[in-house]
């Protein structure tokens, strides 16, 4: 089963309105949504993500914070999402599902070691949100899936040209930002993605 997980970023989406943007996707058929706004403190974040849980609640799709844990937990989001750098020596108690930004097969394996549930690798693909970094391409997830049972959500300049790369390497699912974020037709983006 492919699952195709939004990551939010409102400074990519022209007319800025990211509620827009969540609700169309959220309609289109996005399995989960992934509220990534690193700048944004408690305050801010907190209302942003309340409003946010309201439209993904309707549609009963999991609503994950990434980077805030107080606002994950408020809100009783459905999980939490956390960099690995960000991790000492365990994960953050919550009571939902957490997973962990990962940048190689090492990092994936403490992750699941600390009771990740999933994680997230990338970049997969050369994306404008990493110019000039390498992307560790579609031989990383076979790499990964050698050495992790837990689900691997790839990210980094997937489209549909090269989505069903992906799922044939092993990935469970692609996170996808700039593209939905920049996209002038929500619905047929999302919608290619899924063919």
């Amino acid at each position: 089963m492919s699952m195709l997980h939004l990551v939010t970023n409102r400074k990519l989406i022209p007319d800025g309105d990211i509620y827009r943007v969540v609700e169309e996707s959220v309609n289109a058929g996005v399995d989960s949504v992934i509220l990534r706004e690193k700048d944004l403190d408690y305050d801010s974040l907190y209302i942003m993500a309340k409003k946010i849980k309201i439209i993904t609640d309707k549609k009963n799709v999991p609503l994950i914070i990434n980077g805030n844990l107080d606002v994950a937990r408020h809100l009783n989001c459905y999980g939490f999402h956390i960099g690995f750098n960000c991790i000492k020596n365990n994960l953050p108690k919550f009571n939902g599902i957490i997973g962990v930004s990962i940048h190689s097969v090492e990092e994936a394996i403490q992750a699941q070691h600390l009771g990740a549930d999933y994680i997230i690798a990338g970049h997969i693909f050369p994306t404008d949100c990493k110019k000039g970094l390498k992307p560790k391409g579609v031989e990383f997830i076979k790499k990964l899936k050698q050495n992790i049972q837990i689900p691997i959500i790839c990210i980094g300049g997937i489209n549909k040209n090269n989505i069903k790369n992906l799922y044939e390497c092993g990935s469970n699912g692609a996170a996808v930002m700039s593209l939905i974020m920049k996209s002038d037709n929500i619905y047929n983006t999302i919608n290619n993605l899924k063919q």
